[in-house]
């Protein structure tokens, strides 16, 4: 890392705030909302399994973004100084993320088959002291406020010290953050020593909490709908693709930045685009890697309480899916990211991202709707992407926001 130069004059840098944006991701919203409305009054489970698979994948791709940027602190990173806030960006949507999941506490004997069977399955009522309405309740809300806490503190304290240099601009929007951000401010030398304190001290106890929180997530909303099978490995199958998602996120937005600006186009240079490839290549060789681990086991074993996930996905429309799946996450990203020039061509790069970015969000549908749905009765179609919208809208409007409210590129950097 001793060869990478960073500059003594960083340049105050915002996304523009186009006013057709807003715009925009309100009609993706409303597309969204409208198109579950109308599926929940014709087919709830259909509805609720979209909702939830498509609030666990935006969800994943926010927080694996955010835990990016708390890992390359803990090992002290140098190459990503100009991507830094990038990934950071990403915890913009939290908050609404916490908004979309109290629908979800909601849900009923409709969703979890457990709780009818509850009564009369003597394997399920050794589970009754997690599997009850209650303890999910407040397990998940609990979980997201302190995770998502965390990461917005964390999010706080890198950027205090950059509100400190940055001069009124006229913006209104962005003083007023500015002056909601920098109140009893200590001077800059005393706030960059604080916030890079503090940030080393919650950065690992964010990666220990963000792996039992998100693991909390995936034994809810996925392995609890077929109460019956088990998997030691389901918990890091999901966080571990959640991280690679923001790995990957931060790789596609790079390169959109980098194309919308000169200034941005520098920063963000040849050293972070091979640098974040290599990660988003290898991680696409860990998540074959827990992915197979977990299958190899099921296969060899032959038992069949363990055999019944992997099997209610091979058959007809799911089998077709998790070959896509597949497809998507492991065989295209891998091709087109094994060599160097694949990592560094701009076109290449945002085409090549979309796939695992696709690939996760349908494998996020699978890991919920089969279990719910056998394949005999499978549905997929336009009503999925169209559901998609109602996240994919505030997701593209928060991190916008945060790139146009605050510097795109972190003005202070530790010694």
């Amino acid at each position: 890392m001793a060869h990478i130069h960073i500059p003594s004059e960083i340049p105050l840098k915002y996304v523009r705030r186009p006013s057709s944006w807003a715009a925009l991701c309100g009609v993706l919203f409303v597309i969204g909302l409208g198109t579950f409305v109308y599926t929940l009054n014709a087919d709830p489970v259909r509805a609720w399994s979209d909702y939830v698979s498509n609030w666990l994948y935006f969800t994943s791709v926010a927080m694996g973004a955010v835990l990016f940027g708390a890992v390359t602190w803990i090992v002290k990173a140098k190459w990503n100084w100009s991507v830094r806030r990038v990934s950071l960006a990403f915890g913009a949507f939290l908050p609404i993320s916490f908004l979309l999941l109290l629908p979800m506490l909601g849900l009923g004997e409709n969703f979890f088959p457990w709780i009818a069977e509850m009564a009369h399955d003597p394997i399920i009522q050794k589970k009754a002291a997690y599997l009850n309405k209650p303890f999910l309740m407040t397990r998940n809300v609990v979980g997201a406020l302190l995770l998502f806490g965390l990461a917005g503190y964390f999010i706080y304290l890198a950027l205090r010290p950059d509100l400190g240099l940055v001069k009124d601009d006229g913006d209104a929007g962005r003083a007023r953050w500015r002056e909601r951000l920098t109140q009893d401010y200590a001077g800059q030398e005393a706030e960059e020593v604080r916030s890079y304190q503090r940030m080393t001290r919650i950065a690992p106890a964010m990666v220990l909490l963000y792996a039992v929180v998100m693991s909390i997530f995936s034994y809810d909303w996925v392995m609890s709908l077929n109460p019956h099978w088990f998997s030691t490995m389901m918990g890091p199958w999901f966080f571990m693709g959640a991280f690679w998602m923001g790995v990957v996120a931060t790789y596609h937005t790079v390169v959109g930045l980098k194309r919308s600006d000169r200034d941005f186009d520098r920063a963000m240079g040849r050293q972070q685009m091979h640098d974040l490839g290599k990660l988003a290549f290898a991680f696409c060789v860990f998540w074959a890697y827990l992915f197979f681990a977990q299958y190899l086991v099921i296969w060899y074993g032959k038992l069949p309480h363990e055999q019944s996930f992997i099997i209610e996905r091979s058959r007809g429309l799911w089998g077709t899916l998790s070959v896509v799946v597949i497809l998507c996450c492991f065989v295209l990203p891998f091709a087109g990211l094994v060599g160097k020039k694949g990592k560094m061509t701009p076109g290449w790069v945002r085409f090549i991202t979309l796939v695992p970015l696709f690939g996760i969000w349908l494998e996020r549908h699978l890991m919920v709707m089969p279990s719910l749905r056998p394949a005999e009765e499978a549905t997929f179609g336009l009503t999925e992407p169209l559901i998609a919208l109602m996240f994919l809208g505030p997701f593209l409007y928060s991190v916008r926001w945060f790139l146009s409210t605050f510097p795109v590129i972190q003005m202070w950097q530790p010694m």
